[in-house]
């Protein structure tokens, strides 16, 4: 078992703690400023603030689950820290998605477990997207970081070694 990293683990705890405080402050402005007044055009046909309350995933899927998507998501948050706490995450770029996809997973997560809805306010109307938040983007950036790590920088090191240093690591741990 890899030992425990405290450097990384307090880096993530606080990096967490200050993406899900904004995202709280964010979603109280909305609730205060944007739910009396349903949408405010920020950008005329680009971009507006709407308040709406999402019951469902991304683009409103599996609406209506909120047990589902409550235990789902603390599921892979779970997994995702404990691979943080137990220093399984060497790479700083990989380090930096896991942060995102904790910091909004958690914002959002507070708001199912409280609200039953998460609270969504950016509308980008130009191409009449869904209508999101501050955490979702935290995830989104820190997908793409994830994917853009196992795409280009994962493999690039098993590839360029020789088979025989690949199967001595598997064999040696």
């Amino acid at each position: 078992m890899k030992k425990f990293n405290i450097k990384k683990s307090i880096i993530l705890i606080v990096s967490a703690l200050a993406l899900i405080g904004l995202d709280q402050f964010f979603k109280h402005l909305a609730v205060e400023y944007l739910k009396p007044i349903g949408s405010k055009v920020i950008i005329k046909n680009i971009f507006s603030l709407t308040y709406i309350q999402n019951d469902g995933a991304a683009f409103g899927l599996f609406a209506g689950n909120k047990f589902l998507l409550i235990w789902l998501t603390a599921l892979v948050l779970l997994c995702l820290i404990i691979a943080v706490f137990l220093n399984k995450i060497k790479s700083n770029f990989l380090f930096i998605s896991f942060i995102l996809i904790i910091g909004g997973g958690i914002g959002n997560l507070i708001d199912r477990i409280f609200l039953g809805y998460v609270v969504d306010y950016l509308h980008i109307t130009c191409i009449n997207f869904a209508i999101f938040n501050f955490a979702d983007c935290c995830v989104v950036i820190g997908t793409i970081l994830l994917i853009i790590y196992f795409l280009f920088f994962d493999n690039k090191n098993t590839l360029e070694k020789p088979c025989h240093e690949n199967n001595e690591e598997n064999i040696n741990g």
